[in-house]
């Protein structure tokens, strides 16, 4: 496989070794790589998760999910405005394959990160990375239409590439609104696409339609063929 400062450069590394300890749950290692079992995540140096890496390479994990890229402008653009807010709980609606999440985990570490999808599979691998040793990483397979959590639970909310999928997109955002204390922050595609998924092409109008249902102020920014809603409520 690559050396080890290569794996560095291709995957989000402390998140790739992770997920290989979480997904063997660490016991499939004991012979092989013991003190790469027991140690705290952040303590192992680079060529130690590098190791791991390749350990999960070698045993058929596919990793691709993890893999660094030049980066997305609209995730980019979300990761500048969760800067601006330095929110103490981060909730992740719709997680998928972890465009978002991973990069967000990567560049906050310390940050309280809960996220919830509908398919298991994908809330499953989320959980291997928290049990690997991303003590800050929480999972839930659940709908974005009903959330199960209390209101104003987390200090910020993303919702990121996943109201066009919905039927009812509009439960979604009210749910968001529901259990955000300070704001939210939605993006979805702003040009109609070839996505079968895609059930809806959302702009400012059908956003701002929904949104205003509730007090809160909307700002919109256009990011290389996507539109982005950041949403903030008045202070009482």
């Amino acid at each position: 496989m690559q050396d080890h400062e290569e794996l560095g450069e291709k995957y989000f590394l402390r998140l790739a070794a992770a997920y290989v300890r979480g997904r063997f749950a660490l016991a499939a290692m004991d012979e092989h790589l013991p003190e790469l079992r027991a140690a705290h995540l952040d303590e192992l140096s680079n060529n130690e998760l590098a190791t791991l890496v390749e350990y999960g390479a070698q045993q058929g994990l596919r990793l691709h999910k993890f893999k660094r890229t030049m980066g997305l402008a609209r995730v980019s653009r979300v990761l500048g405005a969760i800067k601006g807010f330095n929110p103490g709980s981060l909730l992740d609606v719709g997680s998928g394959r972890g465009a978002f999440l991973w990069p967000v985990l990567n560049e906050f570490p310390h940050l309280p990160v809960t996220c919830i999808d509908v398919r298991e599979d994908r809330v499953a691998d989320i959980l291997a990375v928290k049990a690997g040793g991303v003590e800050t990483l929480n999972a839930h397979v659940m709908g974005a239409g009903c959330l199960s959590f209390n209101a104003n639970s987390f200090d910020l909310v993303t919702l990121l590439e996943v109201l066009e999928h919905m039927d009812g997109p509009e439960d979604a955002i009210d749910e968001a609104l529901r259990v955000a204390s300070s704001a939210v922050i939605l993006s979805v595609p702003s040009h109609e696409d070839d996505n079968p998924e895609h059930l809806h092409l959302l702009g400012r109008r059908e956003l701002t339609s929904m949104l205003n249902r509730q007090t809160c102020r909307v700002s919109f920014d256009q990011v290389l063929n996507h539109l982005i809603a950041t949403v903030t409520f008045p202070k009482e």
